[in-house]
């Protein structure tokens, strides 16, 4: 399966899954949130039709998730 871009909705719903929590939306950007052990992670998805591979890799990249469990969460 070869993706090239998601929609915003798509990322949200599975970063949700995967334990993360909307904190807020300024304008076009939502802000997402998780606890992990002693830390607080943070990420902005843009909130855009079509979320461009590279972008929904960075924001992979930052929510320590590979591909696979991602996918799995969708």
């Amino acid at each position: 399966m070869r993706l090239l871009s998601l929609p915003y909705q798509e990322i949200i719903r599975a970063l949700q899954r995967d334990g993360w929590t909307v904190v807020r939306q300024c304008r076009s950007h939502i802000r997402l949130q998780k606890r992990a052990g002693s830390e607080v992670l943070k990420i902005t998805v843009p909130a855009h039709r079509s979320v461009k591979l590279s972008t929904w890799a960075h924001i992979l990249r930052q929510a320590r998730l590979d591909v696979d469990d991602f996918l799995k969460l969708l």
